[in-house]
């Protein structure tokens, strides 16, 4: 017959995925949409939080960014980066009164080189010049670091943004809730668990194997398994991570496998017991069961030689259906009586009978 060879397991069904969901802001909760064992999707809403600060924060934030934005002369609606510093307003205005003042200098130097003008007023135009280009510089000075605040602004607007959004707190994965830990009116801080996501598909059954069985066990095998609450149910699952490593302790290496729980029957937590399906042995020796007798732990079988029976003790292995397999005692090509077999003992002379169910061996 073709014998299944099996790896017997027992271990855990755990959630492969878990996720402990907290609020990244605080405030008070406004709405708790979500009960214990709630199937959830990512992105689904768990908790509302009042808003009411945080858009305030937002608002005032807007305004500051709005602001700098003017000063700078950006339009919002064609472009967010600032303009060259000539184009804009302040520093063209400097740029104009420093060319000006210039221009002034030089024919206050020229009439002062004919006699038309007196040292003092070239003097005037001098300083008015020097004036001019410091008031250019501070303006490039005032400009250089409204562009920079410019981004302190901008990130204050996106965090006040984010956090009005994290008012609303949603599931990052898909999952059952296994725990709601708030409840709607409380005040809670940032950072405060408000509910724990567990994935129920796949699970993953975490074992333990003997070492003598390192060599059968590979990933992308199946499982079988039951647990306590379905007696009469067989689960089965494929082994997907092997440890490399053999626990000193125990003698064991660790196995996981993935179950698929489409249906949600399974549950974290759960105790299995099963076997581990490594390979498939064809042609092994069998034996109906008929033809065994076992006492005291020992089984033998009834060889008919030559019209007398002897005794031959056998080790058994695996059962299928009504077949025994026979490891060691017999080499396949003995006749072997099936019937009267507490008639039998070694020399008993039988002889072969047509009997309804087939032939046997009848002292």
């Amino acid at each position: 017959m073709s014998v299944q060879r099996e790896v017997d397991l027992s271990g855990t069904l755990l959630s492969p995925e878990q996720a402990k969901i907290s609020s990244e802001v605080a405030g008070i909760i406004r709405e708790v949409r979500m009960q214990l064992g709630t199937e959830v999707k990512a992105g689904d809403v768990l908790v509302r939080l009042e808003p009411s600060e945080l858009q305030f924060a937002l608002d005032r934030a807007e305004s500051a960014l709005r602001q700098v934005e003017a000063q700078l002369g950006i339009d919002r609606a064609h472009d967010k980066q600032p303009p060259p510093d000539e184009q804009i307003a302040s520093v063209r205005q400097a740029l104009a009164n420093r060319d000006d003042a210039h221009a002034a200098f030089e024919r206050a130097q020229q009439l002062n080189s004919r006699g038309l003008l007196t040292r003092a007023d070239r003097d005037t135009a001098d300083t008015r010049l020097k004036v001019a280009e410091a008031n250019y510089q501070a303006a490039l000075d005032t400009v250089h670091s409204l562009k920079a605040s410019l981004q302190d602004r901008r990130a204050s607007y996106d965090l006040a943004q984010k956090k009005l959004a994290d008012a609303v707190i949603k599931a990052p994965v898909a999952g059952s809730i296994s725990e709601r830990l708030v409840q709607p009116g409380e005040f809670i801080r940032e950072n405060t668990p408000v509910a724990t996501i567990v994935q129920m598909s796949p699970l993953k059954l975490k074992t333990a194997i003997q070492e003598k069985n390192a060599s059968l066990i590979k990933p992308g095998q199946v499982i079988e398994f039951d647990v306590e609450a379905f007696t009469n149910r067989k689960f089965k699952g494929t082994i997907a991570y092997v440890s490399p490593a053999v626990d000193q302790a125990t003698r064991t290496f660790a196995v996981e496998a993935l179950v698929d729980n489409g249906d949600r029957h399974l549950k974290p937590g759960f105790f299995a017991k099963g076997v581990v399906l490594t390979h498939v042995d064809a042609s092994v020796l069998a034996v109906p069961e008929e033809a065994i007798s076992t006492l005291a732990g020992v089984s033998t079988v009834y060889v008919i030689e030559n019209g007398k029976a002897r005794q031959q003790q056998i080790a058994l292995g695996a059962r299928q259906n009504k077949l025994v397999e026979v490891t060691t005692g017999l080499k396949g090509d003995e006749q072997l009586a099936t019937t009267n077999l507490s008639q039998l003992a070694t020399g008993v002379t039988v002889r072969m009978a047509e009997e309804p169910g087939g032939r046997g061996a009848r002292p």
